[in-house]
């Protein structure tokens, strides 16, 4: 794992060695993106000889797997926590009510009927 590990982290919340982890398989996932499209694109398309699809398949199965999109996870940008993750704000349930009680968020405020 060493040959994946960051030089230098540009993380701006919590650090520990999961969310260097999860830093680590994103940068890792998008250089190798366009590859593994590629491969993929190729053992779909039945034009193609059947060696070159099972060829493109062992590649495929081969890479590391850093470069597949199931190994990342949402975490919190302030605590980096893995569960209960709001999409939209990249945040725990409970970072968000802190932060929208404050009046961090813009556009967020306590709903009142």
């Amino acid at each position: 794992m060493s040959m994946f590990r960051a030089k230098r982290l540009d993380l701006g919340c919590f650090v520990n060695i999961k969310v260097i982890r999860d830093h680590t398989k994103r940068k890792i996932f998008a250089e190798h993106e366009a590859e593994r499209q590629a491969l993929r694109y190729i053992i779909r398309n039945l034009s193609l000889p059947a060696r070159t699809r099972v060829q493109a398949q062992l590649e495929l199965s081969q890479m590391h797997s850093y470069t597949r999109s199931t190994q990342i996870r949402n975490r919190c940008i302030e605590g980096g926590k893995a569960r209960g993750v709001l999409r939209d704000f990249k945040m725990t349930r409970y970072n968000f009510r802190v932060n929208a009680l404050a009046g961090s968020i813009p556009g967020v405020k306590k709903a009142q009927w």
